[in-house]
């Protein structure tokens, strides 16, 4: 199965945040008119993602030319995310990128973030991981574990919208 990449309007950026958690490249483009917005999905292969109902009426997205998903207003996050994974059958991938930019994580050796990791975080992970975009260091926390949590959450048929 070929890579889905998101292109989210402006009202989804959180969407696209947990999209990238869920293992998916997703951009967010804010303040982005919705000509440009359809030129780079098209030119790029990217699927949008609006709750813009008038961007719905362009000839290039009624004929699938341009893919994109209507996600109705009024969800909540979660209900976002959800909407997309069944709407488009998607798996939850196992890796997820940077929440931040988007970009894909690395393993990296643990004693090279011995004095940038806390000292207790440190202590208590073996692994570590670090955005191959914007740099930033990850590893499997708490944080981490809530996050695994909701993907499980809306990857389940009873929290999908109807």
């Amino acid at each position: 199965m070929a890579e889905v990449r998101f292109l989210c309007d402006a009202m989804l950026g959180g969407l696209a945040r947990w999209l990238r958690a869920a293992g998916y490249d997703a951009a967010f483009a804010y303040g982005i008119d919705d000509g440009q917005l359809v030129r780079q999905a098209q030119q790029d292969g990217w699927v949008i993602l609006s709750s813009d109902s008038g961007l719905f009426d362009r000839n290039v997205i009624r004929t699938g030319l341009v893919r994109a998903v209507f996600v109705p207003r009024g969800l909540t996050m979660r209900q976002q995310l959800a909407f997309v994974i069944r709407r488009l059958g998607l798996p939850i991938l196992g890796m997820p990128r940077c929440m931040a930019c988007g970009g894909k994580l690395e393993e990296i050796p643990r004693e090279s973030v011995q004095h940038e990791a806390p000292p207790k975080t440190f202590a208590a992970c073996e692994r570590f991981w670090r955005c191959r975009h914007c740099g930033k260091l990850l590893w499997r926390g708490t944080h981490w574990q809530k996050i695994q949590r909701v993907l499980e959450d809306c990857a389940s048929p009873e929290q999908w919208p109807e």
